[in-house]
Order: C-alpha cells, then structure tokens, then sequence
C-alpha cells in the first residue's frame, strides 16, 4: 500500500504466516523475518517499486480512498476490492527427474552476500519499536551463505505460490529499483520470491530444504567472467508430501480428582491431510515411559480413572498417509486433590493506620501441587455485620486497607482448591495504630504585649488521632521570614511565655504536639509584632540657605536612638517673640521643612521632636532665627457705598507695611468672583465706579505693595447695587390661540419674552393696541386679545411695571387677525341605489383644482353613533358605495379655509332603496305541434322577499304583451300561428311585503320563428346561403359576452403598451 502527499511515500511490506523475508543489514549481516510480520519502509523519490512476477501472473494497481494496493494474481483472475484471496492455479504435472526434491517447510535459504548490499535503510536503520514486532528472526553470516529465498506462501499449504532462478545481472537490476526504498511505515503490499540455488561449472545440480507439496519455477543463466547470458526458460516442479510437522504440546481444557480434559491444535499436515493423532502417557509412574492412551482423529480427549493430586507427562503425534510425526516435548498436568484442611490462625506482620499485613500457613496436610486458594475474612468490632471477606486468592499474605484507626479487627482465614472449600481457621484480634494529631489550633496572645515579652495560648488539635497529646513544642522566629526557629517551650501546658524580646521587632510563633501516633503538623504561624518606645531626642534643626521675610527652610538628622521602632514623623514647634508656648508648624517624615506665615523683620524660636508607632520623644533644644523684610500685609475688606443703581464708591484702609511704606493700590472689580479685572491703580484711598447695573451683585478686592513686593489681596467683597425698573420687552411673537376656545378672526395671540425685571419682580405687562384702551395685565408672558375685527392688521408693543415703576415700550409689532371661517352647505342626494349615493353640496363644478381655498368635510355616523370622515377636498360631490339596501345613512358636512373650520351642519339623512332583481338570460323555446315551451332560470329568494317572474311575448310587430306572471319557470302557450313570429321575454319580480314589487330588468330577446314546409322543388332551387339565412339567428350567452370583452381588453392593453415602448421610451 502506498499513501502521502509529499516527495517520500511509505511502503509496507507484508509477511504472511509461513513466509520469510531477509534483508541484509549495515553490519553485513543478513536477518530473516519470518512471518507474520510487518516490515515498514520508506521510497525517498515517492516512486512504486517495480514488481517482477513470474510467467502467467499479472500485477493490479487498486486504489481506494487515496491507498493503491499492488497485488500480484494469475493472468486469469481479478479483484478490484483488494480483499479477495489470492487464488493459485494447479500446480503442474511433476517432472520424473524432480521427484526427490521434498525440503523442510520451515528452513528458508538465505541469499548470497551481494544481495541488497546497495540498499540504503535496511534493517540497521529500522528503530527497536520495529524490530521488536517481528517474529524471532535468524542472523547468517558470509560463509553459510548459498542461496537466497525471499518467499511467499499461505498459513494453509500455500502451494501455488511463485519463486524463480535469476542471476547476478537480475539481481543488480531489481536492486537499482529498491536502492531507495528503507524501512519506515506501511503502505506498500508486494510479493517477492528470490533463490540463488547454486553457481558452478557443473550441469547438475540438487537443490536441497525444499517445502513438500510445493509448487517451484527454476532456469539457470550462463556466465563467463562478467559477461553474463540471458537466462533460460523458467521449469517447474512440484515437491513431494512428506508426513506431518511435529505439533504442539497438549494443553489441560479441565480436570478433576479422577480426569483429565486434554485439548491440541493440528499441526501442519505437509501435503498429506492429518488422519490421526496419537496420545501417550506415562500412568503417573514418572519413569520417563510412555504408553499410548488415545488414537483417533479428535483434537481433545478425556483421560479418566487418574488418582487425585497425581503429576502425568504425556506427549502427542500425528500421523497422515505420509506416516507418522515427530512427538511433541512432553508436559506434565495434576489432578485436583480433596477439601483442604482449616489453616492456622493469621498471624500480623505490621500494623498501620488504615491497614493491617496479615500471614498464615499452608494447610498441614496439603500437596505442593495442589492449587490453593484462601478466603480472609474480616469482622471490624461493633459494626454488627460479622465476618466479611476482604481477600480471595492463592497468596499466604495479605495487606487489608481503607480501616479504621485505633480500631480493633477480628479475622479468620479458609482455604478451598477445586474439591471444596475448609472451615474457618481460629480467629484473631488485631488493632491498627493511631494517627499522628492534626495540628494545634492556631496560637494567639494573651493579654497585651509588653515590650520584651508576651503571653500566648492555644487550643488542643481538633482531631488527636486516636491518642492523647503527651506535650507541646512552641518554636520562636525573628522577623518576617521564618528562615530559622528556635524551640522556646516544651512541656504539657497550653500556654507560654516568651520574653527576652527586643522592642519593636517582629515574631513568628508557632506550635506542635506529640503523642503515641507521632508528631503533627505545624499550627498556623502567628506574627506578634511587640511594642515599641518612643525614640530618644533630636540635634537642633538648622537653618538652610538665607532667612526670607515671611518664611524660612529648615533642617535636622535623625535621632540617634529610634526605640525599636522606624521614626515615622517629626515635629516642628515655632515661638512667636515673647511668647511662653509653641506652635506646631510642621509634622511629617521628612527631614526638612519650609516654614511659611512668619512676619518680616522677627525673631522666631523652633524646636524638634521625632515619634514613631509608641509615640513623640523629647524635644531638642531651642533654635533662634530672625526673618528679613516683606511685602505689606493684607488690606482690610473695603467699604462699598451705592449713590445709585449704575454708581457706587469704593474706599479701603492702608494695612501694616511690614517695615516698608506702601507705595501703591489696587483695586480689582468684577460681576463674578473667578473674572475680576483690575479697575484702579494708584497711591488713593477710595475710587468711583460708574455705568452699573440695576439690581446685579459685584465683586471687589483690594491689594497693597512696597517696595519688598505685593501683599496678598483682601478678602473678596460682595456689592449689589439697588432695584430699578424692569428693561424693555426684547420680542413679541403672534401665538395662535387654540380653535377650540378663541376664533382666530377675532382674537389674537401674544407671546414674548420676560424682560430683566432689575431686582423688583414683575408684577403686570402693559399692551398698548394703538387707538384702543391698553390692556393691563398680570406676570404672565402669554395673552389673547379678543373682541377684534376680522382680517384687520394691528400695531402693538408692551411694557413691564415692577413695584418702582413702569419699564420702557417695547418695539411696534404689526399682527393682523384671519378673516372669519366659512358656513357649512346644504347637502343633497343626486342619485342612488341599493348600494351608493351621490351626494352634492354648494355651487361650483363636481372636481375643483387643489389651489382651492375653500375645502370640505364629509361625516358619517357609524353603527356606534359616531361621525367617522368619508371625504375631505375642495370637490362638491361624493359617492358614498358599499351600502345595505334599504338602510337609512346619517350625514354632516363641513366648511373650512384659512380662516380655520366652520361649524357642522345640520344632520341629514338618506335611505337607500331595496335592490331589484338580478336579470335573467334569455329564455329557452320548444316549439310542440300548435304551441311551444318556454323555459327559465330560477332566482333564490331576496332577503326573506319570494321572487315571481312576468313572460311577456311580441307577435309579428305588435308591442309585447304579458302572457304569464307566476313562480313557475316553465310556461307553454298554445294556438301558435304557423305564420307568424313570435319574441319573448322575461323579468323577475320582488314581492316586498310593505312596499310595493320591484321589477326587475327583462332578459334579451328570442326569436321564435314560423315553421317551414319545404317541397323537393323548392328545397333543391334555393341554395345554401338561403338556407343558411333562414335558420333562425342565436343570440350570445353571458359567458361568450364576457369572454368577447376581456379579449378586446387585452388586445387594446397591448397596443397601449406597444405605443408606450416605440413613441415615449424610444
């Protein structure tokens, strides 16, 4: 089989059973595999090898599912699945001078050394997973090399298998094709068959370890020096059968104290089918002779009437028409003994926590080759279950698990072979051991830490493993790490001590208990941080670089002793001249500080303490330091006056100048306090601002300077200045007042804006509409003016009032009012039926152009008693479809323009009529002897309403006349005139029980005419076109009509549409 996609394809090559296959290795040594086996190797160049096969035989390429199998068959025979087995065709007569040639089955003859010598990847390039699955092969050397058979032949006398005879030349041939081709994987399924039988000047030769009963192919080749010949015609021959191989050992199938059940496979019967096998025995006597106990053609046999607990050897032999086979190796088989005796009670070799090693001895009494098996059995105290086996098997040992601790276990032990099984043996008592503890509890403190000592206490493990805790250890770590422990107590007691400890530090104390079961685990590690002491005092802070006016930086070093703890703070204290006690200015872990807020031209004191986690220590000593000259201080707040609601003066007094006169002001001024600008600068007291708002709250500040720089600004003012009248209205906007309460053609809608009211609320507006009085209202921003003439154009502005007064006007505005809306028509009904009405209003043509103003709507009242809308345009006729016969309909109408909508009219209501009956088709005429039938359709009855019909006929010219009106639908009238034509036709008519009969339309007309009393003469003098014009005319039916008309529809659609395409799209 060959399979891959790449350049390298990997072939498989397949030893059947009873086949060999030698390749030569790296060493020079030669290996034969014999099958079955496997043999996997690899084409580098991707390419099949070719296969030589001998005379009649053919090779087939299959391949399925992208594997291509090459199988060599006979020429005859093919099967494309790849699965049927090989056939083999006849073997040929046996040649006279061949007849001796019968070798061993099983003694392939390997090939001269050159063979495969070329081959790259054999057997020495093969991994050991290969090698390992083959079957045991023989290793040759050079010398004992005299021929080479790569052969071929099935499990079951495979026969018909090819080999031939090739020369030195063949072989270099067929290797240059296999030299790339080593040993990797599988998929490439081939036979080969290779024998160098012998080399010479001699023209005889004997080929010898032949096959019996196999078919073979020889030709012999001449050779002089390195010139070599064509070989010769291949000749067959088939070897002789020889008697049977020697088969297999007997094996034991069952047995008893008194049988034996002995079953063997056939071996290979060597062309001569096996008839027999012998079976010989040594009756137990050990003596090493051998009497035959069975000879037939079975391959199993019962021996019988044995002693129990007795060893015989036998051995076996089958014999064909060949003759009889070697014995096989002689293998010895024991009946079964009787019940074994009770063993001793089990004994313990160690105890464990959840398991127990239990022996016991053989039973006294028992042959070594008797087979026998125990049955422990366990009982675990209190469980209330007895005993239950916990072991069953043939060793004298055993290890119980999954028990209990501390737990006591009885136990007894039965032996039992194929006879039966033994009572119970004594019974003994065994108790596992206890497990270690689990761990303490984890430690805590008792009490509060002292500095160089704690109390710590714990409780007792949870689970003590089946015995009493004997005492505890406490181990001691320093620091965090837990890198070394120090055993610090030892004894019974759950509580301890620990002193000798170093302020500050941190440890780990941790606790384990022992008792009978060992030693438990560690308890959980507590962490005792222990307290620390204030550290010890400070050096003198020091001044850094040159003292400022208003602040100063300092300096200090850690003290000398931190008290077991790290100084995590430091503080400052300054002293103000001539002041008894301090002011911190500063606390914080770093080691310098900034001083600020001190006041120029002074003499300030400082001093230092450190603290950590126990506290602040002792002060250092007191540094002085004088600060220079700065910059004035803080102005006061100024003082705002208001002289009215747009001026206001602001003053201010000068501050403390700090040991420099101030030489200048500024005054900063704003109408938020983040965006004040500066509005004056100078040496004045006090400054005028003028162009305020009303009613609006101001900002100031007021900064000093001299000549050391700027003082910092005054604390920010708030100034609002007084109320004043509202500002003017900024917009006015026509608000259309809502249709439902106001008419727009006498009212008008105002809308605007609220002015700034100026600090005074707004109380009214103030509308002035030109000539008429003005309207005084409230706070409000919306009116509606009413009581206005229609389509008139009015000048209005508004004013605002507050409590100080009235605002100014607002700008003019012009608003003008609609013109009024218009009334509702009077609705008619022009036409109707059964099923619509046709309803008309106003004057003006039925259709009108959208740019229509006037425009109407049209409502009816629905089966709810709602007005629901039919139509709404400027059109003055609508039909009304979809109607009940005589039901009575309920209508309104309205107008409405650009003025708005006019008011409903009056309800009017209309009744359709009953509907008449459907008309009929034309009657059907009979003519009898004197009279005729007259026939026609029936009509259901109308809505409860019986429907009759009415016949009327027309003789000659005359008008029609009523011959018949009755339900019927058949009428015969009699005392025809045979010359005269008559015509008839027919309606349906309504029978309405309060109203008077509704007829309905008559049908089309049919012809009745005369008869004709034709002579030979006459009929043979008129012609066929008379005739033709005599026969009387038949009208149309209903369905012929309508199909006539859909068709003219449909040619006239296309010609439409022909136009369409040619004239508008073209």
């Amino acid at each position: 089989m060959v399979n891959g996609d790449g350049a390298q394809q990997v072939i498989l090559v397949q030893v059947n059973p009873g086949e060999a296959f030698t390749i030569q290795r790296e060493d020079g040594q030669f290996q034969c595999i014999t099958g079955p086996a496997q043999v996997p190797m690899m084409s580098p160049n991707g390419s099949v090898p070719p296969i030589y096969v001998p005379p009649g035989y053919v090779q087939q390429i299959i391949e399925e599912n992208g594997v291509r199998r090459v199988l060599v068959l006979p020429q005859a025979e093919f099967h494309p699945g790849g699965h049927s087995p090989l056939h083999h065709p006849p073997p040929p007569p046996p040649h006279a001078h061949l007849q001796a040639f019968i070798p061993h089955p099983h003694h392939p003859i390997m090939p001269p050394p050159h063979l495969y010598s070329g081959m790259a990847g054999s057997t020495g390039d093969m991994n050991a997973q290969y090698i390992s699955q083959y079957h045991p092969a023989h290793i040759y050397s050079e010398q004992g090399m005299q021929s080479v058979e790569a052969k071929a032949h099935s499990a079951q006398n495979s026969n018909y298998y090819y080999f031939f005879l090739i020369c030195d030349h063949f072989s270099e041939l067929l290797l240059s094709h296999l030299s790339g081709y080593f040993i990797k994987s599988v998929l490439y399924l081939f036979l080969l068959l290779l024998s160098f039988c012998c080399s010479g000047k001699e023209l005889s030769a004997t080929i010898e370890d032949l096959r019996p009963a196999t078919d073979y192919h020889v030709r012999v080749q001449a050779m002089y020096n390195c010139l070599h010949g064509n070989p010769s015609e291949p000749v067959s021959f088939t070897t002789l059968s020889c008697e049977p191989d020697t088969p297999s050992p007997p094996r034991k199938a069952s047995g008893t104290k008194s049988s034996l059940v002995l079953q063997w496979k056939a071996p290979c019967d060597n062309g001569s089918k096996i008839q027999n096998y012998i079976l010989q025995w040594d009756e137990g006597k050990g003596t090493g002779v051998f009497e035959q106990c069975y000879y037939g053609p079975q391959k199993q046999y019962r021996v019988t009437k044995l002693s129990p607990a007795t060893k015989y050897s036998f051995r076996l032999a089958a014999k064909n028409d060949m003759g009889v086979s070697e014995f096989s190796e002689p293998v010895d088989m024991m009946t079964s003994c009787s019940v074994p005796a009770p063993p001793l009670r089990p004994e313990l070799i160690q105890a464990g926590v959840t398991w127990l090693c239990l022996q016991w001895n053989r039973p006294v009494g028992s042959p070594k080759e008797d087979d026998i098996g125990y049955v422990l059995e366990m009982e675990e105290e209190g469980s209330g279950y007895g005993f239950q086996p916990s072991y069953d098997g043939d060793e004298v040992s055993c290890t119980v698990r999954n028990l209990h601790r501390s737990t006591k276990y009885k136990f007894r032990v039965a032996a039992y072979n194929a006879e039966g099984k033994s009572n119970p043996s004594p019974m003994s008592e065994f108790t596992t051991a206890p497990d270690r503890p689990s761990c303490p509890c984890k430690p805590s403190i008792k009490g509060k830490p002292h500095p160089t000592s704690f109390r710590m206490t714990w409780d007792p493990p949870k689970d003590n493993g089946g015995s009493d805790v004997t005492e505890y250890v406490v181990e001691l770590s320093e620091g965090l790490s837990g890198s070394s422990w120090e055993q610090v107590y030892r004894g019974s007691a759950m509580e301890c001590v620990c002193d000798g400890l170093k302020p500050g530090w941190s440890y780990q104390a941790r606790v384990y208990c022992l008792s009978e079961g060992g030693q438990s685990p560690m308890s959980e590690t507590l962490q005792v941080q222990m307290p620390a002491v204030p550290p010890g005092p400070c050096q003198q802070p020091r001044v850094v670089g040159k003292p400022k006016a208003r602040e100063i930086q300092l300096r200090w070093a850690p003290p000398q002793v931190d008290g077991g703890s790290v100084v995590c703070s430091y503080s400052v204290e300054v002293f103000a001249p001539q002041a008894e006690e301090g002011k911190e200015v500063y606390q914080g872990p770093e080691l310098d500080c900034t001083v600020c807020g001190l006041l120029p031209g002074r003499t300030y004191g400082f001093r230092l303490r450190a603290a950590n986690k126990a506290g602040y220590g002792p002060s250092s000593e007191r540094t002085e330091v004088t600060t220079g000259p700065g910059a004035p201080e803080a102005c006061q707040p100024p003082h705002i006056v208001c002289k009215s609601p747009s001026c206001a003066v602001v003053s201010w007094e000068a501050p403390p100048c700090n040991g420099a006169a101030v030489t200048e002001y500024r005054l900063e001024w704003g109408a938020a306090e983040g965006s004040m600008q500066v509005c004056y600068t100078g040496s004045g007291m006090s400054h005028e601002l003028k162009g305020l708002l009303p009613a609006t709250n101001y900002f100031c500040r007021v900064q000093a300077g001299n000549v050391a720089g700027v003082g910092p600004f005054s604390d920010v003012v708030l100034c609002q200045t007084p109320c004043s009248v509202p500002a003017a209205v900024s917009s006015v906007h026509g608000d259309g007042p809502s249709p439902l309460l106001y008419s727009p053609s006498t009212c008008l809608g105002l809308r605007w804006e609220a002015p700034c009211d100026h600090g005074a609320e707004i109380t009214s507006y103030l509308i002035d509409i030109g000539e008429r009085q003005p309207i005084l209202t409230g706070p409000v921003t919306k009116y509606i003016i009413q009581n206005l003439q229609p389509d008139t154009s009015y000048r209005i502005r508004i004013q605002a009032l507050n409590s100080l007064g009235a605002g100014p006007f607002s700008h003019t505005f012009k608003l003008k009012t609609k013109p009024l809306p218009p009334l509702p028509p009077r609705l008619e009904c022009t036409a109707f039926s059964h099923q619509t009405l046709r309803l008309k209003w106003g004057e003006g043509p039925a259709k009108s152009t959208p740019t229509d103003s006037l425009q109407y709507h049209l409502q009816m009242e629905d089966k709810n008693g709602r007005f629901v809308s039919l139509y709404k345009g400027p059109c003055h006729t609508h039909k009304v479809q979809r109607l009940n016969e005589s039901t009575s309909y309920t209508f309104r109408i309205q107008a409405f323009n650009e003025a708005g909508e006019g008011p409903f009219s009056s309800v009017y209501t209309f009744t359709t009529p009953r509907s008449p009956p459907a008309p009929l088709k034309a009657p059907r005429v009979e003519r009898l002897d004197e009279s005729c039938e007259i026939s026609w359709e029936a009509l259901p009855p109308m809505k409860g309403d019986p429907v009759i019909y009415c016949l009327q006929c027309m003789q000659g010219n005359s008008e029609f006349k009523q011959i018949y009106k009755g339900s019927a639908t058949v009428f015969q009238l009699a005392n025809l005139s045979s010359s005269a034509e008559y015509r008839f036709r027919v309606c349906a008519i309504r029978q309405c029980q309060d109203a008077p009969e509704i007829i309905g339309p008559y049908s089309s007309t049919i012809t009745l005419l005369p008869p004709r009393i034709e002579t030979p003469a006459s009929s043979s003098s008129m012609g066929p076109k008379t005739a033709e014009a005599l026969r009387p005319r038949r009208s149309l039916t209903d369905e012929q009509f309508s199909f006539l008309i859909i068709a003219l529809l449909a040619v006239t659609s296309i010609l439409i549409a022909v136009a369409i395409q040619y004239f508008v799209i073209e």
